[in-house]
């Protein structure tokens, strides 16, 4: 009798493959769901969303005649209330503007007399904070991979990337609280500048937030580089430095670039840091010292007061779908570049 027949019919035992049978189904379930939940978030916005384009514009509410009574004033000299003179004073109707070009307007102000809804200074003030944020974070990311995954020893290794990958939960609104109140004092007193709150401010707290994920997945790629490729550098000569430079990180190239976009997506939809730090006004400035807004923080701002069903309504989730597909189609371009390029290079799959 074989020592593997005991384990054999323990595994195939009925009430084991009962077992094996509904954490499967369960393991399964829990994905479906995670999905289905995904999908339907998906038709929730883009149906919201779709109203602004397929919906016919809501007419405009009529003023009703309270009284057919001619107006009267006042006459101290006589008994009697005589007729007041009245002129009628024709109002011009506000010009209405057609949808693209209300869209593609430079003026956000949702809430006055002739709405308007521009997101121009909204994609300008979007694409300010996070240049900065990435400009900021990616390059101190980059070299912290580096140091940490060449030059640190071993043990302070398992030491400081937990505690750098830890960052990455950080809440936001910390984050956002930091910059409101320290980080704004030093950028204004540094540069001596008018406001507070800009779109510096925000890239700064946006660059906090942003380079522990692109450490984290930089320092995984440099890692799945072989070590012969280094070990190769050395022996001809190069010093750590110039094979971590100019071998190690070209090789990780792929990966490391990932990271960034993964970094881009996250400074792209971040709320609250966006919101409480870049001083959250639809400016049409390209100035990094001036007050900005972006597509996350008008969300934010504005959906907890906004009618249900109204065009400012519709346009906000209108801007959640520009959110949807950017971090959407970043993500797809993430995974997709490094498992063509990074693992089919270095682990020939």
């Amino acid at each position: 009798m074989s020592k593997l027949d005991p384990l054999l019919r323990y595994l195939l035992h009925p009430s084991r493959r009962k077992i094996d049978i509904f954490a499967e189904t369960l393991v399964k379930g829990i994905a479906a769901t995670s999905i289905l939940i995904i999908l339907l978030i998906f038709f929730f916005v883009f149906r919201e969303a779709s109203s602004l384009f397929f919906s016919s514009p809501s007419s405009s509410s009529s003023i009703e005649q309270t009284t057919n009574d001619a107006p009267t004033e006042y006459n101290p000299d006589g008994d009697t209330l005589e007729i007041a003179k009245t002129e009628t004073i024709p109002v011009p109707e506000p010009e209405k503007l057609s949808l693209f070009e209300n869209l593609v307007s430079k003026i956000w102000q949702p809430v006055s007399s002739v709405p308007k809804f521009g997101i121009l200074p909204l994609i300008v003030g979007t694409a300010k904070t996070t240049f900065i944020a990435i400009l900021l974070g990616a390059p101190l990311a980059i070299l912290a991979a580096l140091n940490i995954t060449f030059f640190v020893p071993r043990r302070v290794r398992e030491i400081v990337k937990p505690a750098i990958e830890m960052l990455a939960n950080f809440p936001s609104v910390v984050i956002g609280f930091f910059c409101l109140m320290d980080v704004a004092t030093v950028v204004k007193a540094t540069f001596d500048i008018d406001f507070r709150l800009n779109a510096l401010t925000g890239g700064i707290g946006l660059a906090l937030a942003v380079t522990p994920i692109i450490f984290t997945v930089a320092e995984d790629a440099l890692s799945t580089v072989p070590q012969s490729y280094r070990q190769a550098s050395l022996a001809l000569g190069a010093t750590e430095w110039q094979t971590a430079y100019r071998v190690m990180l070209p090789a990780a190239l792929p990966g490391v670039f990932a990271a960034v976009l993964l970094g881009v997506g996250r400074a792209f939809g971040e709320t609250m840091i966006a919101l409480m730090a870049t001083g959250n006004a639809p400016m049409m400035s390209f100035g990094v010292f001036d007050p900005s807004r972006t597509f996350a923080a008008t969300i934010g701002a504005e959906m907890g007061e906004v009618i249900w069903g109204s065009e400012h309504y519709n346009i906000l989730f209108f801007l959640g779908v520009l959110l949807f597909l950017f971090t959407f189609t970043l993500n797809a371009i993430t995974e997709l570049y490094v498992k063509k390029k990074l693992m089919k290079k270095f682990q020939g799959s």
